[in-house]
């Protein structure tokens, strides 16, 4: 258990390819390390092992994960199994069907464990619902683990599962990637074959947080469109390191001018100096947008959803403040008090963003900020009974970075590079042109070569 709690999902798949191990005992071994460490960070919240035996006993779909241990976030569905989306109006409820990116990974191999951790309906940068309780950060229990796929990455930091699915919104994979010391990538609008489900302004993505470059290069390889689905040309597999040079836009302050904390400015600057040891040229740059336009336009269109939930709890005759967290209940307080045209002009807003994101981008080939304006922070600074003002101004300052990437739908990753004197993890961003993923995650070869973290394990850990 304690080897394998150490390897990536591509080295456990290689030893069940080679028969030195069993679908089944993957599983079996991956059950025993969710056991032994969920207790401490609660990062799974709902299994569903009798079901994971039964598929790996029968023989996982062939593929390049074929037998490996993931999880499902539990704002997605896997049939007949809970899907809560961290929210008591939901805490029954099972899924009728399988979503599409689920259907995809089980497709390549991968055997669904459980339900990772969320906060309710992936609403906040940290994952503390009241009705799944608090996750906690495997590097300190007293911090958060990020989010909103914090289940998902504290699994993969602590060594439960080498891979988890995860999704994001306005920064959900790359939030809690940085926070866990996990590599995280969001994909390009269009990549992946999402469903009907769709956030206003196709700013939702799904893919997954991983230990190693390698693992979420295979999983963007059999998960994106192909063929007359595709609506980009597709990435392939992506091996290894690329030989070109590239040019980086490099900047650390947000787009309303303001700079993050001092150790994570230090450890951004840190990065882009090992980008320029590595041969690539580092170019001072700032994006056109409107911050505060930005910000405006983005949060009703974040608020949006939660005022259409509002209603139909209403209409339900429930009492909203029983099933539904304050947080929730304020960005649709906050949407409802709007004008009618508020999402309509956001929305308007967005293209104007994606348009200027696209034209900055277009004279580099990557673009290098922090991922978050601090370190973890503390688990209760961010929780959704936070007073609403006072949580609003700590979310927004706190996940600054990542946003805009969901608006103009460039691929975005979270590098694990850094950690403070504190021990904690600190992501570095990079981003690309719409459809540039290769180049991401080339580059990202390079920098796990040039500054290992897979060795790197926290205090809570599996093995």
């Amino acid at each position: 258990m304690d080897e394998l709690a150490k390897l990536d999902a591509t080295a456990q798949a290689e030893l069940v390819a080679k028969g030195e191990a069993s679908p089944l005992e993957l599983v079996e071994a991956a059950i025993a390390r969710i056991e032994k460490v969920n207790p401490q960070v609660n990062a799974v919240v709902t299994t569903f092992y009798d079901k994971a035996r039964e598929e790996a006993k029968a023989g996982p779909a062939k593929g390049p994960f074929t037998g490996v241990p993931n999880l499902v976030k539990d704002l997605d569905n896997l049939k007949g199994t809970k899907a809560t989306s961290g929210c008591r109006l939901l805490a029954e409820n099972i899924s009728p069907e399988t979503d599409p990116v689920i259907a995809g990974f089980e497709a390549a191999g991968f055997v669904m464990l459980g339900k990772s951790n969320t906060p309710e309906f992936g609403l906040l940068g940290t994952t503390e619902s009241v009705l799944l309780g608090p996750c906690n950060n495997p590097w300190n229990l007293e911090h958060s683990p990020g989010g909103s796929s914090g289940g998902a990455a504290a699994a993969v930091a602590s060594g439960m599962v080498p891979l988890a699915h995860a999704t994001d919104g306005g920064g959900s994979i790359r939030i809690p990637a940085s926070c866990c010391g996990v590599f995280g990538l969001k994909p390009s609008r269009g990549r992946i074959e999402l469903g009907e489900r769709q956030l206003p302004g196709d700013i939702g993505f799904q893919h997954c947080v991983s230990r190693s470059v390698r693992d979420s290069a295979t999983a963007l390889a059999v998960s994106e469109k192909q063929g007359a689905n595709a609506v980009l040309p597709p990435v392939g597999r992506v091996e290894g390191p690329g030989k070109k040079r590239l040019k980086i836009a490099f900047s650390t302050a947000d787009y309303t001018a303001r700079e993050p904390d001092a150790d994570v400015k230090a450890a951004t600057e840190s990065v882009a100096k090992l980008c320029e040891e590595l041969g690539h040229e580092i170019v001072p740059a700032t994006s056109e947008v409107n911050g505060e336009a930005f910000k405006d336009a983005f949060l009703a269109a974040w608020a949006s959803g939660p005022s259409q939930l509002l209603a139909l709890v209403k209409q339900m005759g429930l009492d909203p403040e029983a099933v539904l967290e304050p947080w929730t209940i304020g960005l649709a307080n906050l949407f409802d008090s709007k004008p009618a045209d508020t999402l309509e002009k956001a929305l308007a807003e967005f293209a104007i963003v994606t348009a200027e994101t696209a034209s900055f981008m277009a004279d580099y080939d990557v673009w290098l900020t922090p991922m978050l304006s601090a370190a973890p922070p503390k688990t209760g600074e961010q929780g959704p009974s936070v007073p609403f003002d006072t949580l609003y101004e700590r979310v927004f300052n706190y996940v600054t970075y990542t946003p805009v990437h969901n608006v103009a739908g460039t691929p975005a990753m979270s590098v694990p590079l850094s950690w403070n004197e504190a021990g904690l993890p600190i992501g570095a961003q990079f981003a690309a042109p719409l459809g540039q993923e290769r180049v991401l995650l080339e580059l990202a070869y390079e920098l796990e070569q040039a500054r290992p973290w897979a060795d790197k394990y926290p205090p809570v850990f599996a093995g």
